[in-house]
């Protein structure tokens, strides 16, 4: 007999609410790369918009193969088939390794790819200056994201979000003493921060790594046994499953890069209070993001147990708590805008109250897209835990790069709406794409 709904809704904040915590302190380390470069300069803080968009474009490209652990694993458990999960997370590994390596030109030749997407001289060059140091970072990162499948799927989240908050602890000491040059150590500036960013992702990943190893009741998987050797039809299904989700990722990425770009083109006023908003707004979906994890992993267990009452169950829970999570972020945003914007700012700043008052007004943009941009990250969260990626993937595509896009080059540029029509495209596609999305999952779930 399947668990009530107020069952489903405990289990999803036990395995959620970590999980949602770990990436708040995620986030909150960019935002605290932000806060701290908007006090070294202006200009640093336009670059690292930039430069760590760029970054994060690249790694959720290569994490679909780590996302893509999360529902095999999970399915594999309501199977009780646990040689499976070690099959899985280390090919998962492989594949991850593999992705960070070929990743590696674009970082350290970024300004010239920065020039041809209509970046200014001065950004482009400091671009490529703080990703030729953070770029060490990205194998890490992409191995810490399948170990933070692997342990999702066992509903071990809690060590996520220690090793995370770790990582934020060590990334604000780090840039205090690197960006300005604290305590007799060198003002590394733009570079101090990627340095501190490269320290956390290698933390992250021996914090999690020695847990899933050694952790209680672990053992068990044997997570590196055979490390060495390939498991070709395991490699193969991740493989299948994980690059659709990888294009899905980059595809809303992209969208909020194109964003970036485009404020660029609108000058380095306009790109700095994106940065700040951009990061207040994605404090914020982590929320979502963390709840739609648990989903997957929710619904996939339902979905490898065959329970179609118990898989809906789960579905409906995470929505009911992402919907809590909205009602939250639009009293920030709409209450609160002036006061948070204001914490990233060095107000002594001849250009802190244009950036100001611009990032305020983004906020309110904010406020509408953050409803459509939960709605399309559940839904996603569903789809993953059945194992439907590739039309989610589609969907996603047109959804950005059709619509939201072009919508937001049309009303920032001819339509003159400047920055807030930019972010105005945003909303256009996020909605597109949660309508689509949700679309596919009461399809999938109507006929089973």
């Amino acid at each position: 007999m399947s668990d009530s709904l107020t069952i489903h809704l405990k289990r999803t904040l036990v395995l959620g609410l970590p999980l949602v915590g770990s990436q708040v302190a995620q986030i909150l380390i960019g935002l605290t790369d932000t806060l701290m470069l908007g006090r070294y300069s202006v200009e640093a803080l336009a670059a690292s918009t930039i430069s760590t968009s760029f970054f994060f474009t690249l790694f959720v490209l290569g994490s679909g193969f780590a996302v893509a652990c999360m529902p095999m694993a999970a399915d594999a458990l309501g199977r009780d088939d646990e040689v499976q999960v070690r099959r899985v997370v280390r090919m998962g590994l492989w594949l991850s390794l593999a992705t960070g390596v070929a990743m590696a030109p674009a970082m350290f030749w970024a300004e010239p790819i920065m020039l041809a997407l209509g970046q200014t001289p001065e950004v482009s060059a400091n671009a490529q200056l703080y990703l030729r140091v953070a770029g060490l970072g990205m194998i890490p990162a992409l191995l810490t994201a399948t170990l933070r499948s692997h342990l999702s799927a066992l509903e071990r989240t809690r060590i996520v979000l220690v090793a995370t908050l770790a990582g934020a602890g060590l990334n604000v000491g780090l840039n205090w003493l690197l960006i300005f040059g604290n305590w007799g150590f060198p003002e590394m500036g733009l570079r101090g921060a990627a340095a501190a960013s490269v320290s956390v992702h290698v933390l992250t990943v021996l914090v999690l790594l020695a847990y899933a190893m050694r952790g209680p009741d672990m053992a068990r998987f044997e997570l590196l046994r055979n490390i060495h050797r390939p498991d070709w039809p395991i490699f193969g299904d991740i493989f299948r499953l994980g690059w659709p989700i990888g294009l899905t990722h980059v595809s809303e990425s992209g969208l909020f890069a194109g964003s970036a770009l485009m404020m660029g083109w609108l000058g380095t006023v306009p790109l700095a209070a994106h940065g700040i908003a951009i990061g207040i707004a994605a404090l914020t979906f982590m929320v979502h993001l963390g709840l739609s994890q648990a989903a997957t992993v929710r619904v996939g267990r339902a979905w490898g147990q065959g329970d179609p009452v118990a898989l809906r169950r789960a579905a409906l829970a995470a929505t009911i708590l992402s919907g809590v999570a909205v009602l939250g972020a639009l009293w920030l945003y709409l209450g609160a805008g002036e006061m948070v914007v204001g914490v990233f700012l060095d107000r002594t700043d001849p250009q802190a109250d244009l950036i100001l008052a611009l990032g305020v007004q983004l906020l309110v943009v904010a406020a509408l897209f953050q409803l459509v941009d939960a709605g399309q990250v559940m839904a996603l969260g569903f789809l993953r835990g059945v194992q439907d990626t590739r039309r989610p993937m589609i969907y996603a595509i047109v959804s950005y790069w059709v619509f939201g896009l072009p919508a937001g080059y049309v009303l920032g540029f001819p339509m003159g709406l400047g920055p807030e029509g930019v972010w105005l495209g945003l909303v256009v596609g996020l909605l597109a794409a949660t309508i689509a999305l949700a679309a596919r999952f009461l399809r999938i779930t109507s006929r089973s």
